[in-house]
C-alpha cells in the first residue's frame, strides 16, 4: 500500500496456523484504516465471531464473509465495492476542484453574480481568465441570461476597471443614428445636429466598450467598426479627420451570427476580431442548479419558497430565462400573502414548462426568431392565423414559419398604422429584427 494504488482488501482475520481469535486480521485491519480511512475491505474468517464483526463493520469494514465463501456473492461484492470506490474517489476530486475553483475566485469582483450551477461557474471562470488580457471577448446568449453581468465581471477584474466602460445597447438606437452615437458626429452633420458630439468609441478612449445586441448592427457601421478595432482610427460623421483611439471591445449577441455571416447579414473578418474569446451562457432551463439560487436572492430573506413552488420554478421553462424569473419572483412578493410564497403567488403558466423545452428547442433549430424583452415569447411557432385590427381597417396577417416577406411587413405596416411595437409582435419579430428587414426592403413608417 506505500508503494502501489490499491482500490480493495480481501483479507483473512487468522494468519497463524490454529489460531481463530482473530486478533491478528483486527490489528491488521485497523493498519489497514490509519493509512487509507475509505479503502473497501472485505474481512473473511471459518471462525465467524459476532461482536468481532459487528464491531469492525462499524470501524468501516465493507463486507463479513464467513468460509467457506459464495463463489458469486463474492464477486459481487468486489464489483460493488470497486464502482462505489471508484465513484467515491471521482466525486472527492470533483470537490476538490470545486474547492480550488472557488477559493481562486473568492477575491475577485463577481459584480453581485449568484450562481449554483458548474456551467455558470465554468463560464466565470473563463470570464477571469480573460479579464486580464486586452484581447476582444463576445458573449453569447439568449435574451435575458446574463450577458450584461458577464461583461461587468469582466471589466470588474481587468487591468482596465478604473478606465471608462461605456456600454451601448446597439439594438436600442435607430439605425440613422447609430453610426453618430458610435463615432461621434459634427455640428450640420444631420438634421438637428447643432454641435459637434464625441461617439462612445471616443468617450470609452483608453478603457472599454461593451456593445450589447451586436447583430443588430448595420453593414455600413460593420466596416468602420472593423476599421476601428484593426487600426484604432476613425471619423466622425461628417468630419474628414481621422481620430485615433485605443478601447477594448467586449461584444454581446443572442443572434446567431454564423447563419447571419451565411446571409451576408454581417461580415466574417469583423466577427474573427470580435469573437478572439467567446463566453457562451446557456440558457436558464439548462442551469438548473442555479434557478433557486436566484429565486432566493430575488425574494429576499423575508421570504421564502414551500416545496410545491420550489418544484414549480425548477420545471418551468423560463423562456426569458433570468429577466423572466426576477420578474416572477418581483410579482410573487408584491402579491403574497404571507411570508412562504407558494405555486399560486408565482402565477407561472402550466403549459411552460420544461417538457416543452425539446419540442421548442426543434422548433428553434427550424427556424431562427428573434426575440426581445418587450416581446412576449411564443411556446410555438407553428403556423397561426393572427387578426390584426385598428379602428378604420381589418387585415389577417398569417404568421408562418417562414421569414416575412416586403407585402406581409407592408401590410401589418398599414394595419398598425406604423406602430412598430405593433407591427413586431403582430410578425413575431423583435422590433430590432423589424427595423433591419424594413432597412433590407427600403420601406419607412408613414404615419
Amino acid at each position: 500500500m506505500a508503494e502501489q494504488d490499491i482500490s480493495l482488501v480481501i483479507q483473512d482475520m487468522n494468519f497463524t496456523q490454529d489460531t481463530t481469535s482473530g486478533e491478528e486480521g483486527r490489528q491488521l485491519f485497523y493498519t489497514l484504516r490509519e493509512q487509507q480511512p475509505n479503502l473497501p475491505i472485505i474481512l473473511m474468517t471459518a471462525w465467524t465471531q459476532l461482536e468481532t464483526a459487528v464491531e469492525l463493520v462499524k470501524a468501516g469494514a465493507a463486507d463479513y464473509m464467513g468460509k467457506p465463501w459464495d463463489d458469486a456473492k463474492l464477486l459481487n461484492s468486489i464489483s460493488n465495492l470497486l464502482s462505489i470506490y471508484h465513484l467515491s474517489k471521482q466525486n472527492n476530486q470533483l470537490s476538490r476542484l470545486d474547492s480550488e475553483r472557488m477559493s481562486a475566485i473568492k477575491d475577485a469582483d463577481l459584480c453581485g453574480m449568484v450562481f449554483g450551477s458548474g456551467a455558470m461557474q465554468r463560464c466565470i471562470d473563463l470570464a477571469l481568465q480573460v479579464a486580464r488580457s486586452d484581447v476582444s471577448v463576445m458573449i453569447t446568449g439568449p435574451n435575458g441570461a446574463g450577458k450584461d453581468k458577464i461583461a461587468d465581471i469582466v471589466q470588474a477584474n481587468s487591468l482596465l476597471k478604473s478606465k471608462p466602460f461605456i456600454k451601448v445597447n446597439i439594438g436600442a438606437l435607430p439605425m440613422d443614428l447609430l453610426e453618430a452615437e458610435l463615432f461621434g458626429a459634427e455640428a450640420g452633420a444631420f438634421t438637428g445636429a447643432n454641435k459637434a458630439r464625441i461617439g462612445r468609441f471616443e468617450a470609452a478612449d483608453g478603457g472599454t466598450l461593451f456593445l450589447d445586441e451586436i447583430g443588430n448592427l448595420p453593414l455600413s457601421g460593420q466596416v468602420k467598426l472593423l476599421r476601428v478595432l484593426q487600426t484604432g482610427e476613425f471619423e466622425r460623421l461628417g468630419s474628414h479627420q481621422t481620430r485615433k483611439v485605443n478601447v477594448r471591445v467586449i461584444s454581446a449577441t443572442n443572434a446567431d451570427l454564423g447563419q447571419d455571416i451565411a446571409n451576408g447579414q454581417f461580415r466574417e473578418d469583423l466577427f474573427y476580431r470580435l469573437n478572439v474569446i467567446e463566453l457562451a451562457l446557456a440558457p436558464l432551463n439548462q442551469r438548473i442548479d442555479d434557478i433557486l439560487p436566484l429565486a432566493n436572492f430575488f425574494v429576499g430573506e423575508s421570504f421564502c419558497f414551500d416545496k410545491q413552488a420550489q418544484q414549480a420554478l425548477l420545471t418551468h421553462a423560463w423562456s426569458g430565462n433570468v429577466r423572466e424569473l426576477e420578474n416572477v419572483c418581483k410579482r410573487a412578493v408584491l402579491l403574497a400573502k404571507s411570508s412562504q410564497l407558494s405555486i399560486a403567488d408565482l402565477g407561472l403558466s402550466q403549459q411552460h414548462t420544461l417538457a416543452e423545452v425539446d419540442q421548442n428547442q426543434h422548433l428553434a433549430n427550424s427556424r431562427r426568431v428573434d426575440l426581445s424583452a418587450d416581446t412576449a415569447p411564443e411556446t410555438s411557432n407553428a403556423i397561426s392565423a393572427n387578426s390584426v385590427t385598428n379602428n378604420t381597417t381589418t387585415k389577417t396577417i398569417t404568421k408562418t414559419t417562414a421569414e416575412p416577406d416586403k407585402q406581409q411587413i407592408e401590410q401589418a405596416l398599414t394595419a398598425h398604422n406604423g406602430v412598430i411595437s405593433r407591427v413586431a409582435k403582430a410578425l413575431g419579430l423583435s422590433r430590432q429584427a423589424l427595423y433591419r428587414r424594413m432597412e433590407k426592403y427600403g420601406l419607412s413608417v408613414n404615419k
